[in-house]
């Protein structure tokens, strides 16, 4: 009898403990039905920005037509851009200025590189303060075979033809740098590229220069031929180097034969 009772209440229990699981099992399937609320996105602070609708070269004036309000990130939005929060006129404020620098479509429209004419020339309105536009004469020879831009930097060569000295009949051709890292402004008045051009063969070149510099370059017009050499745009900021405290060099020189007698080639240093 004893036994009997021991197994019955070892069944009660063994069953109590499966109906239990059951339940619990039940509990947790019907819990995994109850459907999930979408997560919540996250609101982007944002503002309005100035900026170009469509590219802007070098000297352009800017219309209305040329600028466009555009959502921006507020936390990526630089302290030089002009927001619609705090200038919602700078359209008409901006509409005349006069591009210093080119801006690509979508480039938010900042101060720094406009400047306002104020009934001055284009030229006036773009140079730096202290800075003087100088123009002279090249050509196709001896301006880089026309590939030199507008904002391009270039060395400003100077080539002097002279007698040689040892009666041989000969003349000596030296060349050597007189201005260097210097600023091309135009290329026959041109600011910018014309027809989707990718050069301009002009005849005339205007030079960003110091006012020493337009005097060096004033008497050396007067003793010989002047040629450009482009540098490389990595040559922006390249440090300038002074042409009156550098120790004078010259580069190659080459005899120039007369009466049809040829003179060997000779180099001079």
């Amino acid at each position: 009898m004893w036994k009997v009772k021991r197994m019955n209440t070892a069944r009660i229990v063994v069953l109590a403990i499966a109906v239990g699981a059951g339940g619990i099992a039940a509990y947790l399937v019907s819990g995994s039905d109850t459907p999930q609320l979408p997560a919540q996105p996250v609101q982007l602070k944002t503002v309005d920005v100035l900026v170009a609708k469509s590219d802007v070269g070098l000297g352009q004036s800017l219309k209305p037509e040329d600028l466009q309000w555009q959502t921006w990130p507020a936390d990526s939005a630089s302290g030089t851009f002009i927001k619609r929060s705090e200038r919602p006129d700078a359209t008409t404020q901006v509409t005349g200025s006069i591009a210093r620098a080119p801006f690509i479509a979508g480039e938010p429209i900042r101060e720094q590189k406009l400047v306002k004419a104020d009934g001055s020339g284009f030229m006036a309105a773009i140079l730096p303060t202290g800075m003087r536009a100088v123009s002279t004469e090249i050509s196709p020879e001896t301006g880089a075979g026309g590939f030199i831009l507008p904002n391009d930097r270039v060395d400003v060569l100077l080539t002097k033809r002279e007698k040689n000295g040892d009666r041989s009949g000969t003349d000596v051709v030296n060349s050597e740098i007189i201005l260097t890292n210097v600023r091309v402004l135009a290329i026959d008045q041109a600011p910018k590229e014309k027809d989707g051009q990718n050069a301009v063969v002009g005849k005339t070149v205007t030079l960003e220069l110091k006012p020493e510099q337009a005097e060096t370059l004033a008497r050396s017009r007067q003793t010989g031929t002047l040629s450009l050499a482009l540098r490389s745009i990595a040559d922006v900021n390249a440090p300038e180097i002074d042409t009156d405290d550098r120790p004078s060099r010259r580069g190659a020189s080459v005899n120039i034969v007369r009466y049809g007698i040829n003179s060997p080639t000779t180099m001079q240093k």
